[in-house]
């Protein structure tokens, strides 16, 4: 299965879904697919930071070597929940959500698909 079906496939999982990616550490998307916008929010662009965000996170993480490494972060907002999971060192999928999206369905789906995510970017 391509990316592109992939990621309509966790958009139409997850109620309250509006984007999911799969993105490079710099910020770069491999493939992008938006269902619906959320007022007040860039999505595609706050997507993007979260490249520039886990290379940091990663770095902080690193230097607590006992932490291990990040495999899933979320960072919510009253406008827009998102969650982004680890493909890779170089890679990760994130998915973003109305407040009232299905949270942990959202996190099912993710690490659900990530293993063929993965295994398609490598």
């Amino acid at each position: 299965m391509a990316f592109r079906e992939q990621l309509d496939q966790i958009l139409h999982q997850v109620e309250g879904a509006v984007a999911c990616s799969v993105m490079g550490l710099d910020g770069i998307a491999v493939e992008t697919r938006q269902v619906g916008e959320i007022e007040g929010a860039d999505v595609a662009s706050l997507m993007i930071e979260y490249g520039a965000l886990l290379k940091t996170m990663r770095k902080m993480m690193r230097s607590l070597a006992s932490s291990g490494e990040i495999s899933e972060i979320s960072i919510n907002t009253d406008r827009i929940l998102t969650i982004v999971r680890m493909l890779n060192a170089d890679y990760f999928v994130v998915l973003a959500l109305r407040p009232e999206g299905n949270y942990g369905r959202g996190r099912y789906a993710l690490r659900i698909a990530g293993p063929e995510l993965r295994r398609q970017i490598e």
